[in-house]
């Protein structure tokens, strides 16, 4: 008699419960009413996916904000087997959620276990007491008093970068793919200023294997973007060990190629934390001869986390961990947002001209030196430019929050309702949410709201940035930590390198145009939504990320 393997029966088991459970939800959602049932929003496309498969299209970016002027500010959209969510962008609600009631709406647990997979415990996979802990150490290496003294630590990054481009135009203009420079830039800006190492970005023989997977893990992870809803239950089958076993029995080349980016990642990380560990027990004397000269965030981490109070103390695992997600977040993100701006740039040669003339003229200031924090934070124009660029155009167009606890989440202005009530009314002000409901933040569609920045809100318009200072430009107030828009999102999880990544953004920006004129090239360029917003052209649409730029001395 034969059996069947104990994977098997697991397996087997598995599946019937998962099916069961997906048509209880299914059959339920189309006999009970949701909390949501007034709100306006689209149908569903699939009894299964609902409307994920356009939430999470890689083509889904004109989705979002065309559903946001059809519904408005807060509609509801259909999730997985007839569960539905809210797609808010309305400023009150975004503030409840983001700030008021932070503790109460946390990251979805599909996001955080992701991030746990392929990070480990740093600050994108931990919640509460954790996160604040870890937060709390993080905070100082952060500040602008600490982004001063990396400025000069920068500087050099993009002189190489410049000695690339230089080569590259030996015969001419080209067109050169300004993703691929302004990824192994931000790798190198991370990596030095973040870690006090070097990853040889501009290397044009041979690509860094971990430059190369951070550049795959988006696109790669998205392509499971509805399978992710699922990780909150997968985690929780066998062990570690029994789980990796299981994952490396799938033949999937795009779910293994995910293993080997998260295994390249982990490997490079644990390397560079033991050096890092041994300069600083080595004293000031070795971390000083290291890049970054001891000064990197990676350094100051260490040095806080080995005199701070043993219930604030980090243990190596999520010292591991944030080394991981520092290099993740600041490296995509940014790199992305400095190949949006010059792709904006290279749409609007004239302000391409402005921004050049203010940068020629600050620099003769200064007798050609290159620019302190302050001198590069007080040029008017590029700092309009770059406010607009993430305000039109954040690198995410929307993050997603799930409620841990029954509240009511309050409005703004009142939203019709979609079908007539049977008390009469004919709009709410606010909508009970239950535990464990879901909730888009439409970023994006907050960043362009006619409301909060005019009927010209869907402009590119820098002007907008020097007519009154920054925090009164919106017409209604949005819970962001910067300049009053989104992006960077705002309360206790914004984004802890926005001060890092717009240094970063201003000094690439002021050494390029400088020196060079960026204009469109041959093909369209398109941006698809890979979870972040990535550039491609309309004849390779398919291809990995890319921006194509003609590049030319001015």
């Amino acid at each position: 008699m034969t059996y069947a393997s104990p994977v098997f029966l697991l397996v087997q088991t598995l599946a019937i419960y998962a099916t069961s459970w997906a048509l209880w939800r299914v059959v339920r959602s189309l006999f009970i009413r949701s909390p949501f049932h007034e709100l306006p929003g689209p149908p569903r496309d699939s009894l299964i996916t609902g409307n994920l498969s356009h939430v999470y299209s890689p083509e889904g970016i004109p989705w979002h904000f065309n559903m946001s002027k059809k519904y408005g500010r807060v509609f509801r959209v259909h999730g997985l087997f007839g569960a539905e969510q809210l797609y808010v962008s309305d400023p009150r609600a975004l503030h409840h959620i983001v700030v008021k009631d932070q503790s109460v709406y946390e990251e979805t647990s599909m996001f955080t276990e992701g991030n746990r997979l392929i990070f480990g415990d740093g600050l994108l996979s931990t919640g509460g007491d954790d996160h604040k802990r870890q937060r709390k150490l993080l905070n100082p290496a952060f500040s602008a008093a600490h982004l001063r003294q990396l400025v000069p630590i920068f500087y050099p990054i993009t002189y190489q970068l410049r000695d690339v481009l230089d080569g590259l135009l030996q015969d001419g203009p080209q067109e050169i793919d300004m993703l691929n420079w302004m990824s192994r830039t931000a790798l190198e800006y991370i990596g030095q200023g973040g870690l006090g190492y070097s990853f040889d970005s501009f290397n044009q023989k041979s690509i860094n294997p971990y430059s190369q997977a951070v550049k795959d893990l988006f696109p790669a992870v998205f392509q499971f973007a509805v399978v992710r809803q699922y990780l909150p239950y997968l985690v929780k089958i066998g062990t570690p060990s029994l789980r990796r076993h299981l994952l490396e029995l799938i033949p999937s080349d795009a779910l293994q190629r995910v293993k080997e980016i998260v295994d390249t990642m982990h490997n490079t990380s644990v390397n560079i934390f033991k050096r890092k560990k041994a300069a600083l027990e080595a004293g000031e004397e070795v971390s000083s001869l290291e890049v970054g000269k001891g000064k990197d965030l990676m350094s100051l981490l260490l040095k806080a986390n080995s005199v701070a109070d043993e219930r604030d103390r980090l243990p190596d695992n999520e010292l591991l961990a944030q080394m991981n997600t520092l290099i993740f977040a600041a490296h995509d993100t940014t790199s992305s947002s400095l190949a949006r701006m010059l792709h904006i740039l290279a749409l609007h040669p004239k302000e391409q001209e402005r921004v050049r003339a203010e940068v020629i003229a600050a620099r003769a200031n200064v007798n050609g030196a290159d620019f302190s924090y302050d001198e590069l934070m007080a040029l008017p124009y590029l700092d309009a430019v770059v406010r607009e660029s993430l305000r039109l155009h954040a690198p995410f167009t929307f993050i997603s929050r799930t409620a841990r606890k029954e509240m009511i989440l309050p409005f703004s202005t009142p939203i019709p309702v979609q079908d007539p009530s049977p008390n009469g009314r004919t709009h709410v002000t606010s909508v009970h949410v239950k535990p464990n409901t879901n909730i888009i933040l439409g970023l994006g569609a907050a960043n362009r709201d006619p409301q909060i920045w005019g009927e010209d809100a869907d402009e590119w318009l820098p002007d907008r940035w020097l007519d009154q200072p920054p925090e009164e430009v919106a017409k209604e107030r949005l819970p962001g930590i910067y300049s009053g828009i989104m992006t960077f999102m705002g309360g206790g999880r914004a984004c802890i390198g926005a001060k890092f990544s717009i240094v970063e953004i201003k000094i690439v920006l002021t050494m390029l145009l400088e020196k060079y004129r960026f204009e469109l090239p041959r093909d369209e360029i398109v941006w698809r939504n890979n979870s972040m917003a990535t550039p491609t052209t309309s004849r390779r649409l398919h291809d990995t990320p890319h921006l194509p730029l003609k590049v030319s001395y001015i």
